[in-house]
Order: C-alpha cells, then structure tokens, then sequence
C-alpha cells in the first residue's frame, strides 16, 4: 500500500476530496491496511474525527458533491465570495460548509426518526445475501483507493458531515443516514466509512450474541423480509466480526460484486 499524506488547508487537486483530506491510500487490500493508516489520522488529528471513503471511490466523491449541492440549496446557503485560488480561503469555507451540515443533522426538526425508516430499503433475497456476504469477507468491498477526511466536528456521529452522501432519490440521504448511525452507535458501533453505496462501522470487541441478535432485529427493521435464512446467518456471523457494512442505496448489492465466503476475513 501506498500512503500519500497532507496537512489541512494545502492546495487540493483531483487526488484529494477537498482540503481536509488528510491521507490518500493507494492499493488497499483490506481493513487491516486501513486500520493504521486511520490511527495514524486520529494521532495527529486530535481536534477533529476521522472518516474514510469505502466502495467506488469516484462515484462516492460524485454522489457526494451532488448531495452537499443539495443541502447548500435546500438550506438556501450562499457563500460569501471568496479567492478560489486562495487556499486558505477555500480551507476556511469548506470548514464552514462541514459546521452548517453537522448543525443541521443535530437539529431535531431536521433528524428522521428511526420509526419512519421502516422496510425503506424493501431488500430482495439477493440483497440480503450480499449483505452477508459483504459482511462475510469485507475486504472486498473496499475500492483500492482510499481517502482518509479530517472533519472538524466534535462527535462520532456527525463525522458524516464530511462526507455527506445519499444523493438519489430511492436511497436513504445523509438524514436518513445519520439516524442509522445514531442507531448503531447504540450498539456500540462508531461510523467509520461511506461509499457510494455502503456504511461501514467498527466495534472496539465483537459484539455478544445477545447484541448481535438486537442488531440484526434493527437491520431487519430497515431492510424487511424477516423470515430470510440471512438474518440467522448474519446473527452467527456478527459475534466473530468487529466491523459491520450496511447498504443505503437502492442497488447496494452491486457493490459487494460477488464476495466469496472467506473465513478468515475481519
């Protein structure tokens, strides 16, 4: 694995998301590459939380800039004129658009209840295979390019505010997400990853089978069909796993492309 690293506020290009990425991964084969690398971040970033990218980094950076547009129009914000080619300009508005998106997701009018997300997801048997399967062997739904954010926000679950994603309109938006990991957090589990199509999130241990089976009576909440064999097969599976991947698009499947069975994934 290559490791490209950056301070806060330097010129940004098309390797970077915008002035707070802080390190680019380059040929990353798994979570266990990740896991130093957002240590290494959290180490030197004390001030902020860390947040990385997941599944299809270039259509992750797409949906995202669209769903930050839209927020910026739905909360009719205007920036102020400013020097593009002034970086500590752009460093200073792009921290500013990071407060106004964490402010709105900590405001109650605009948090969605976790009642109302109900079978939103409405998963086919296949999708709930792949949810095992993802869950099964997470390395692989990893793209092999990696950006690691610095957000300057001061919880866990705001940390999304980064990385604000949730653009089309059959998958769940960057509300609909927060209050997944709001949920999730309750569990046990910290935000630690969005891709185009995928959540991820970490445990400190394993969670025991009596957490696991409360997790899986959550995720069934959210992606129905209760009676599928995959949610007694995810309810073994999660005690063995620290990490968790939750699918918040329409067609999250796609992303896990096929991962194999693999006993020795995290």
């Amino acid at each position: 694995m290559q490791t490209t690293l950056f301070e806060p506020g330097e010129p940004t290009g098309r390797h970077r998301l915008d002035s707070n990425t802080v390190a680019r991964l380059d040929e990353v084969t798994g979570f266990a590459d990740l896991a130093a690398a957002l240590a290494d971040a959290r180490a030197a970033h004390p001030d902020a939380r860390i947040l990385c990218t997941l599944d299809d980094l270039d259509q992750c950076v797409y949906t995202s800039m669209h769903a930050g547009h839209r927020l910026d129009d739905d909360a009719n914000w205007d920036e102020d004129p400013y020097d593009f080619d002034d970086p500590a300009a752009v460093h200073r508005v792009e921290n500013a658009r990071v407060a106004r998106i964490a402010a709105l997701l900590d405001d109650p009018d605009h948090q969605v209840d976790w009642a109302s997300l109900a079978e939103t997801r409405a998963a086919t048997e296949d999708d709930l295979t792949a949810l095992v399967s993802a869950n099964r062997a997470p390395d692989r739904a990893i793209d092999d390019v990696v950006l690691i954010q610095r957000v300057p926000v001061d919880r866990d679950d705001l940390a999304i505010a980064g990385i604000p994603n949730g653009y089309f309109a059959d998958d769940w938006d960057i509300f609909a997400n927060h209050a997944v990991i709001r949920r999730l957090a309750g569990h046990g589990y910290r935000h630690l990853a969005v891709g185009a199509s995928l959540l991820g999130f970490v445990r400190s241990t394993p969670p025991s089978i009596e957490r696991a089976a409360a997790v899986v009576t959550d995720l069934i909440h959210l992606y129905g069909t209760p009676e599928s064999i995959a949610w007694h097969e995810l309810a073994l599976l999660l005690p063995t796993r620290r990490l968790l991947l939750v699918g918040y698009t329409e067609n999250f499947a796609d992303a896990v492309d096929a991962v194999p069975e693999d006993p020795r994934a995290e």
